[in-house]
C-alpha cells in the first residue's frame, strides 16, 4: 500500500510539473500600453540616417503631390494611364507616410515609444501600402498591354470610370489581404514591449508575443508569396505579350513601346528586387543580418516611392511639358520681384 501511494504521489508530481511547464503563456504575459522601438540602437550615425530618411520622405511627398495636382487640374490628363499614375502617387504617399514620421521622430527627437493602437494602425497601413504598390504596378502593366496590343480598342476597353472602379476594387482587395495581420496579432499575449525593428511591422509585433512565431510567419509568407508571384507574373506576361505584339509593328511603334514601358520597368525593378531578396531568398536558406533586412525593408519602401513620381514626371511627355511650363512661369515672375 505504501509503495502504491508513493507511485501515485510521484506520478501526480510529474504530471503537475508537466502541466505547470505547459501552462498557457497568458499567465506570464504583460499588458502592453506602448512599444519601445529599438531598431536604431545599433546605428552608428543615427543623425545621418535620419537626414537621409527625412530628405527622401519630403521629396517623395512633394513629387507625388505635384503628380497628383497636375493630373487632377489638367483635363487633358484625365485618361486611364494618368489616373493610374495618380493612383500610384497616392499609394506612395500612404506607403511612406505609414512609417517615415515614426523613424524620423526616433532619430531626431529621440521619441522611441509608440502606443499600442497607433502601432497596430501603423502596421496595417504599412503593409496595406506595400500590397497596393504591387497591385498598382500590375494594373499599370495591364494598361500598357492593352495600349500596345489593342491600340484601336484601348479607349473602349479602359474608360475613366472603369479605371476608377478597378482602382477602388484593388484598394479593397488589398485591405482584405492585409486584414489577416491585425486579426492574428490582436489575440496574442505579449511578453516583451521592445520592437527589434525600425517601426511597427508584422514581424516585429509577433516577435514581442509569448508564442512560437513560426506559424504566424508561415501564414503571412504564403500570402506574400501568392501576391508577389501573382503580380510579378502578370507584369512579366504583359511585357512578353507586348514584345510579341510589337515584333510585327513598325520601328516607330517599337520605339514608342520602349519609351512607354521603360518608366514602368524601372519602377518595377526598384520595388521587386528588395522584396525578392527579403521574402524569397530568405526562405531558400539565405541568412540576412538584422541590419541587412532593415536596409532592404527601408529601400523597398522609400526607394520606389521617391523614384516613381520622378520617373513619371521626367519620362511622361505631357507631365514633363506641364512641369517645365510651371517652372518657366516661376522664373518669369521671379524676375519682376
Amino acid at each position: 500500500m505504501t509503495f502504491a501511494l508513493r507511485k501515485v504521489f510521484f506520478t501526480s508530481t510529474v504530471l503537475f510539473l508537466v502541466i505547470l511547464l505547459k501552462m498557457p503563456l497568458q499567465n506570464t504575459s504583460i499588458k502592453v500600453t506602448e512599444f519601445v522601438i529599438g531598431g536604431f540602437e545599433a546605428t552608428k550615425r543615427p543623425m545621418v540616417v535620419g537626414v537621409v530618411i527625412l530628405i527622401t520622405y519630403v521629396l517623395t511627398i512633394l513629387a507625388s503631390a505635384v503628380n497628383i495636382l497636375f493630373i487632377i487640374f489638367d483635363r487633358n490628363l484625365h485618361k486611364p494611364m494618368y489616373l493610374l499614375i495618380c493612383n500610384l502617387a497616392v499609394v506612395d504617399i500612404v506607403y511612406t507616410s505609414s512609417a517615415s514620421p515614426t523613424m524620423i521622430g526616433v532619430l531626431f527627437a529621440g521619441v522611441k515609444t509608440i502606443s499600442y493602437v497607433p502601432c497596430l494602425i501603423q502596421m496595417f497601413v504599412f503593409h496595406w501600402g506595400g500590397v497596393m504598390e504591387m497591385f498598382a504596378l500590375a494594373v499599370m502593366a495591364f494598361d500598357r498591354l492593352i495600349a500596345v496590343g489593342y491600340p484601336f480598342q484601348y479607349h473602349s476597353y479602359l474608360t475613366n470610370v472603369r479605371t476608377l472602379v478597378l482602382t477602388c476594387v484593388l484598394w479593397f482587395a488589398a485591405c482584405c489581404f492585409v486584414a489577416v495581420m491585425p486579426a492574428t496579432v490582436l489575440p496574442l499575449p505579449h511578453c516583451h514591449t521592445k520592437l527589434k525593428y525600425m517601426f511597427c511591422e508584422y514581424a516585429a509585433l509577433v516577435r514581442t508575443s509569448c508564442v512560437d512565431p513560426t506559424y504566424y510567419f508561415n501564414l503571412v509568407t504564403i500570402i506574400a508569396f501568392f501576391l508577389l508571384f501573382f503580380t510579378f507574373s502578370l507584369i512579366c506576361l504583359s511585357y512578353f505579350w507586348m514584345i510579341v505584339s510589337v515584333k510585327l509593328s513598325s520601328n516607330n511603334d517599337k520605339k514608342k513601346m520602349g519609351s512607354t514601358c521603360l518608366s514602368h520597368f524601372i519602377v518595377v525593378t526598384s520595388y521587386y528586387c528588395p522584396l525578392f531578396i527579403t521574402i524569397v531568398l530568405t526562405r531558400l536558406g539565405v541568412v540576412l543580418t538584422l541590419d541587412a533586412r532593415q536596409g532592404l525593408t527601408l529601400g523597398a519602401m522609400l526607394g520606389p516611392s521617391l523614384l516613381n513620381p520622378l520617373v513619371y514626371c521626367l519620362r511622361t511627355k505631357e507631365i514633363r511639358c506641364k512641369l517645365f511650363k510651371v517652372f518657366k512661369k516661376i522664373l518669369h515672375l521671379s524676375r519682376f520681384l
